[in-house]
């Protein structure tokens, strides 16, 4: 049974963990399998959207601790990482290869340790009502370093710093009211319909445009002042002299679909 599904339709990557059993720990093969469909998804100039989620009973609980164990380790002190924290991959916010196109992280169950961090990592989250989020690290003697300033910046401080002292999780319920989560819903089912609703209004919108906003973005958590402007320089540049700059209104004033080149 391959530990990972990746599916390829209607200009939409399907990215499905698939460890049920072990709630999609992340092991070496795990690891391998999701850099490597990441690195497709970046690569594919068809595909404009992910969805990501996990089989069974979790999205995922972060790195595989038994492994780790039988291996001989511990996670004292270590940041335990989940795929796109791999050391061959960038830092944040490039730790997706520079994968630029929209992530949705769509959550049935346990988003926790890693799978929190995996989960803050995708632009928008929604989530079923039996879902619990957070970072339990600290229960471990786990670092997460590196995620530290982003729980911050994303979370209400008072609320990151309770999870983080803690070592506890959240509801999805008490996830949206602090804005993690956009939208709760009922199951499975309906997590994964509101999953598509929401990429097939990201494909009515401009890919350049929407890639130099997932960009932007990031890189104002990590970069100010010059570097920021210039980047939002060239950004803006791009986008606003490509083909699909004339194309947008173009539809607009003929009542239709733009159809997006890329160019």
């Amino acid at each position: 049974m391959s530990v990972l599904l990746y599916e390829k339709r209607d200009q939409v990557a399907y990215i499905t963990l698939n460890r049920p059993d072990s709630l999609n720990a992340f092991n070496d093969e795990l690891n391998a399998a999701m850099g490597e469909a990441l690195v497709d998804y970046r690569d594919d100039p068809s595909l404009l959207v992910a969805v990501l989620s996990g089989a069974g009973r979790a999205f995922s609980t972060g790195a595989d601790l038994k492994e780790l164990v039988a291996k001989g380790g511990s996670a004292g002190g270590r940041q335990i990482n989940t795929p796109l924290m791999k050391s061959d991959l960038p830092e944040w916010p490039g730790e997706m290869k520079e994968v630029w196109k929209p992530i949705i992280a769509a959550i049935d169950g346990f988003a926790v340790a890693g799978g929190f961090h995996l989960a803050l990592e995708c632009d928008i989250r929604i989530a079923t009502e039996r879902s619990r989020l957070g970072d339990v690290e600290s229960r471990i003697s786990a670092w997460g370093g590196r995620h530290f300033k982003r729980m911050i910046q994303m979370m209400p401080f008072g609320e990151a710093m309770h999870m983080l002292l803690t070592g506890t999780h959240m509801s999805a319920e008490e996830a949206h009211r602090i804005g993690l989560v956009h939208k709760v819903l009922a199951d499975r089912d309906a997590l994964m319909q509101e999953a598509e609703t929401i990429a097939e209004q990201i494909k009515l919108c401009a890919p350049l445009a929407v890639q130099a906003v997932r960009r932007l973005a990031y890189t104002s958590f990590v970069k100010t002042g010059r570097e920021l402007t210039e980047l939002n320089q060239t950004l803006k540049k791009r986008v606003s002299e490509s083909q699909d700059a004339k194309e947008g209104p173009r539809a607009f004033a003929e009542k239709r679909k733009p159809v997006w080149t890329m160019r």
